[in-house]
């Protein structure tokens, strides 16, 4: 019996559907062309040619990778977003299609060229790097808590060819300041919800990066009235947020004193970045 493109393919995206992996199909044509050092559409120019055996120990040991319920992202060492490639590793949250709409909101708040703008919770960059290679003058800062997070941060905005400081610290470090705008994906997931993920978040994401606490709103307590201190007047803090924190996380910004507190939604429909202003005469 002969192992095609075809045959392979459909018997991979039938044993991660068994499995209950989500996208079988794609998951299965990103490996398999992975595997096979290819673009996913010349999979279907050539459905018919045979496998080699080589090929075959490739393919099995990332199917292995994948029954594990290890990410797709991570077995590839790479994620794409807001159309740039962004390496990732276990040290990173995987860049999600969610955080994008983060850096639309900011893009369309970057008044003039050359402004300040601070990333927290950088993680692979993704944020920061998007930002900065959009707009090449502006002075860009980010910072996470893990070393290890920042040296991928670092490896993509030097791929990419991103202007960005780097720093390792938790929040505002003491001669940061004052910015225009300030930026956050940070760990929202209540310390009781993480049970409930999927397994490819459990198991294999970064946890630091995930769980707050207990309410899983502890970041944005202490954000919010260090963020309205070190921001200029009229700029913005902009921050991501999980599946229904948005009118408290907004009722949060708005005690620190913001202005214009408006929640913005996915391409999901659903309430993702909270942005608030510091009034021009604060």
């Amino acid at each position: 019996m002969t192992w095609t493109i075809a045959r392979m393919l459909r018997w991979m995206q039938e044993d991660f559907a068994g499995r209950g992996v989500d996208n079988p199909r794609l998951d299965a044509e990103l490996l398999l062309a992975h595997a096979l050092e290819v673009e996913r559409i010349r999979l279907y120019l050539d459905l018919e040619r045979p496998l080699t055996a080589t090929e075959l120990d490739a393919i099995r040991a990332l199917v292995k990778r994948r029954r594990a319920r290890e990410p797709v992202a991570y077995i590839l060492g790479y994620r794409d977003f807001w159309g740039r490639r962004f390496r990732v590793t276990p040290a990173v949250l995987i860049p999600r299609p969610d955080t994008e709409t983060l850096v639309e909101q900011a893009l369309g708040r970057l008044e003039g060229d050359a402004v300040d703008v601070l990333d927290l919770c950088t993680g692979s960059g993704c944020v920061a790097v998007s930002i900065a290679c959009e707009r090449p003058k502006a002075r860009v800062v980010a910072t996470d808590i893990s070393e290890e997070a920042l040296a991928v941060a670092r490896e993509n905005a030097f791929a990419l060819g991103a202007e960005v400081r780097f720093a390792l610290g938790d929040l505002f470090g003491d001669e940061w300041g004052p910015f225009d705008l300030v930026t956050a994906n940070p760990p929202y997931v209540r310390q009781d919800e993480l049970g409930t993920l999927q397994p490819e978040v459990v198991e294999h994401e970064p946890t630091l990066a995930l769980v707050a606490g207990p309410t899983g709103l502890e970041f944005y307590e202490r954000l919010a009235p260090m963020a309205f201190e070190r921001l200029r007047r009229g700029g913005h803090l902009l921050v991501e947020v999980g599946a229904g924190q948005a009118p408290a996380v907004a009722e949060r910004l708005s005690l620190a004193g913001f202005t214009d507190v408006a929640a913005h939604r996915d391409l999901g429909g659903h309430a993702r970045v909270v942005a608030g202003r510091r009034p021009k005469k604060s």
